[in-house]
């Protein structure tokens, strides 16, 4: 499978002063510590559901297990909204990662009607571990869509830094020397 690298007609995902915004706030490092946390927190609790599933014991270990993991990603949420506003000047929805926060809204809307139906009894236990396993395939996808940006922010930066570098080394645009 060839990735897609991004090109100079390609938009970047970081102007400039977005690129600087993003490295100068401590907003960045807040989601660089949350996100994994966040995914150890998934994993532990995916093992008490698959758990529970499989013999019937740690229900309330996976329940409180899915609690915390709803409120790690409400807490990435209010800090990414944060760190959108500092970078792109917009708390949601901002255009490098408007398809990102669409899909963030399923996932916040599963993880919250887990946490509804949870404490309103509304569902069997296995109907509950059923909705928490849809909230996580969510989670999954859209950890997978931020994880892509990550990486197609990377490559730009790359190429933007190699294109520095050839015009720094005597290069001229159309290849000759200087």
């Amino acid at each position: 499978m060839r990735i897609p690298t991004p090109s100079a007609s390609s938009r970047a995902l970081y102007t400039p002063d977005e690129r600087r915004r993003r490295d100068e706030s401590v907003w960045t490092l807040v989601q660089g510590i949350l996100a994994p946390v966040q995914f150890f927190v998934f994993l532990v609790s995916l093992g008490l559901i698959f758990r529970f599933l499989a013999t019937g014991e740690g229900l309330f270990a996976a329940q409180v297990s899915i609690v915390v993991k709803t409120l790690t990603l409400y807490a990435i949420m209010i800090t990414g909204s944060i760190w959108e506003k500092v970078v792109f000047g917009r708390y949601l929805f901002a255009r490098p990662f408007f398809w990102e926060d669409v899909f963030s809204m399923l996932v916040l809307a599963l993880h919250t009607a887990y946490l509804i139906a949870l404490f309103a009894g509304s569902l069997t236990s296995d109907a509950l571990m059923a909705l928490a396993l849809a909230a996580y395939v969510t989670y999954v996808i859209n950890a997978g869509q931020f994880l892509w940006k990550l990486r197609l922010a990377r490559l730009d930066h790359a190429e933007k830094l190699r294109s520095s570098a050839a015009l720094g080394n005597g290069s001229s645009l159309t290849g000759g020397a200087s």
